[in-house]
């Protein structure tokens, strides 16, 4: 049901929240990705859950040729972390997908050629990647912080679009200052 004289950003109406069932399943989404987000970002960030902590992973940033290697570990963690914390709050959810999305377009162009399947594929952070970018474009559902912000309490696909291309670009500046 459409509220007349109603409309979002693009010109178009503007219409309830998502069914129950679509929020559910996005409530699902949000909390699995941001659990794991948060858990990755905390082992880059603080060495919880055996990771290696801010100097193992400016160690491995250092090897990948990126420049201010401990600055670079706390960029991540701190990207992973927050835009995890985002995604499970659903609290600015288009910019929390941009974090998560950049990080992993980042992941991603420097393990590309170790195949698809794990232990040194991709799948799993294309899957991460592919599933920020999926929450970004269609919003977090009733069951979310944003739900209650006036500027965010509808789908704004140009927030998304905008969220994913701003992704992209930093992912892209951070692969192309590598040495």
């Amino acid at each position: 049901m459409a509220f007349p004289g109603r409309t979002n950003v693009l010109g178009d109406r503007a219409g309830p929240l998502p069914a129950t069932g679509i929020s559910l399943g996005l409530l699902l989404l949000r909390l699995m990705l941001g659990i794991i987000m948060v858990g990755h970002g905390t082992q880059k960030l603080f060495g919880w859950f055996d990771g290696p902590g801010i100097d193992g992973v400016a160690k491995g940033f250092a090897a990948l040729g990126y420049p201010a290697p401990k600055a670079m570990a706390v960029i991540a963690g701190l990207s992973e972390t927050l835009g995890g914390l985002g995604l499970a709050l659903g609290l600015l959810t288009p910019l929390a997908a941009a974090a998560v999305l950049g990080t992993m377009v980042n992941a991603l162009g420097v393990t590309w050629d170790g195949g698809f399947f794990l232990p040194k594929g991709v799948e799993f952070t294309l899957l991460v990647a592919l599933s920020a970018t999926a929450l970004a474009l269609t919003g977090p559902g009733r069951y979310s912080v944003d739900a209650h912000l006036p500027v965010l309490r509808e789908n704004r696909l140009v927030y998304g679009v905008g969220a994913i291309a701003l992704a992209l670009v930093a992912g892209a500046v951070f692969l192309l200052i590598r040495d």
